[in-house]
């Protein structure tokens, strides 16, 4: 007995060990994802191009995100962590390297594996979590792996910064990070444990089209991957990309001083998505987390574009709005929570793939919206015309409200009074 009990806690260690490494590996892959937005001018003139090609080229990351979450969410669940997360962890770093060398095609490239690439480290990490772990605490262990993430989010502007600022060349820093990414890659490969062996199938494509078609056809997963998307925008595109920029040109903040106020947004998403996980799971309930974080992030958002500087305590509102759009992780525990247990790796991804569409696809239609009410390429924004190009975030928001009101709940919570109606005293017995 002693040893079955020794047994069990080693394979929780061992467990706990492997999520712990791919949530590094999701912190490595935002770090890559946010650093540009405090090199813009340095890129631009590197790769020659024009801020809106290069708006464009590092779009090109989640046009590589996007679809690949459904490929890495099948290959997942059929193929398991431990083949398939270690290949992304290395696609990362060779989209690092391509990126370092200044060639504008190649760091196209090498962008879109950054994000096909990175992709597996988010599915990754959650299906660890959720399927070696206890369902009771899904909403905390997802938000804390994107904890990670976002914690990457804050470093790839607060730390990669300064260094910038200090005289660090970017393709410098871009060919350490992609080295960074292949030892990662091995590093995942002697770490992750071996998965139980997938039933063998003759149909293994016509079985994952079965996976994708029973998880979008269920309209709560539409429901979910629309509002985690709306309530990114505001983050992914908006702080992570003109961020800097817009408190410059808008406010007109120096250098420094703009990079750590826009690194409080992933700062705050650090603490929100955790934060609100637990919440969740303390209530038993999902909603009412994803309504109140709503709310607040609208108003965050609205004061961030047309409130008063000086007003409102330094660093409070970007913290505030990073802490309340963490809450969009919780549809990532909805999303499973709504389809079929063996379908998990799926369901992440296909919310994942129609969150960070939004994002592929609106980037450079802000972008175009910025530069249009700026006068054109050769024009400097000002603030009126950021408030111009990204007043439609508000709207955004405000429709992912309305669209959690028409959400399902499936918070332990309603599970537990289910199972009281059905057997009375089920709900005085349930831990």
């Amino acid at each position: 007995m002693g040893t079955n009990a020794s047994e069990r806690s080693g394979a929780g260690r061992a467990i706990m060990i492997a999520w712990l490494v791919t949530a590094v590996y999701y912190f490595y892959q935002y770090t890559l994802r946010s650093a540009p937005s405090v090199m813009i001018p340095q890129l631009t003139e590197g790769l020659g191009l024009s801020a809106a090609a290069l708006a464009s080229l590092l779009g090109l990351f989640y046009y590589g995100y996007s679809p690949f979450s459904l490929v890495a969410g099948v290959a997942v669940d059929r193929l398991g962590p431990r083949l398939v997360v270690p290949i992304g962890a290395a696609s990362v770093g060779v989209g690092a390297l391509l990126f370092a060398t200044g060639h504008s095609t190649l760091a196209g490239i090498g962008r879109f594996l950054q994000g096909a690439g990175g992709v597996f480290a988010l599915l990754g990490a959650i299906y660890i979590a959720t399927t070696y772990m206890p369902a009771s605490r899904a909403a905390t262990l997802i938000g804390a792996t994107q904890m990670f993430g976002m914690a990457g989010g804050s470093a790839g502007q607060f730390v990669v910064g300064p260094l910038i600022a200090g005289g660090l060349a970017w393709s410098v820093f871009w060919a350490v990070m992609g080295i960074e990414g292949l030892l990662i890659g091995v590093l995942l490969v002697f770490l992750i444990p071996k998965s139980p062996p997938s039933p063998k199938s003759a149909s293994w494509a016509r079985d994952a089209l079965s996976a994708l078609g029973l998880v979008f056809k269920n309209p709560q997963s539409i429901l979910c991957g629309v509002i985690a998307g709306l309530l990114f925008i505001p983050t992914t595109i908006f702080d992570m990309v003109w961020g800097v920029r817009y408190l410059q040109e808008g406010h007109g903040m120096d250098y420094s001083l703009a990079v750590i106020r826009s690194a409080t947004v992933p700062l705050g998403w650090m603490i929100g998505c955790p934060l609100t996980g637990f919440l969740s799971d303390r209530l038993g309930r999902r909603k009412p987390v994803i309504l109140a974080s709503a709310v607040v992030l609208l108003v965050c958002l609205a004061w961030i574009l047309y409130g008063r500087p000086g007003v409102l305590p330094p660093y409070v509102v970007g913290l505030l709005a990073g802490i309340a759009s963490g809450a969009a992780m919780i549809t990532y525990t909805v999303i499973k929570e709504a389809n079929p247990p063996r379908v998990g790796g799926t369901a992440t991804g296909v919310v994942n793939f129609i969150n960070f569409t939004f994002s592929a696809l609106l980037g450079p239609v802000f972008a175009g919206l910025l530069i249009r009410a700026a006068g054109g390429e050769g024009g400097t924004p000002e603030l009126g015309h950021y408030q111009a190009a990204f007043s439609p975030m508000l709207a955004g928001v405000g429709i992912a409200i309305v669209l959690t009101l028409l959400l399902k709940e499936t918070g332990p919570a309603v599970n537990r009074a289910v199972a009281a109606r059905e057997v009375p005293g089920a709900e005085r017995v349930t831990p």
